[in-house]
């Protein structure tokens, strides 16, 4: 398949030395390239960060329009803090 993209120059320049050095094609250096990064996200899905609500009622009402210190403050209730 044929496509276009837009490398930077001086990416170009050095891809074209290392093609040559190595006796393969630009092609041939871009197709390798493009299966290490795929291969190492398949190793490395992305974080995601599993939904963790408690019945979905959100804040209790008494911290609903409250300070991050009055969250803090019923967090640690009763903990010596």
């Amino acid at each position: 398949m044929k496509t276009t993209v837009d490398i930077p120059e001086a990416l170009l320049r050095e891809a074209r030395k290392l093609a040559a050095r190595e006796g393969a094609t630009l092609e041939v250096l871009i197709e390798r390239g493009l299966n290490r990064v795929i291969a190492e996200a398949r190793q490395n899905p992305p974080f995601k960060l599993r939904r963790a609500s408690f019945k979905g009622k959100g804040l209790s009402p008494g911290l609903r329009n409250g300070s991050w210190e009055a969250v803090l403050g019923r967090a640690y209730a009763g903990r010596g803090s």
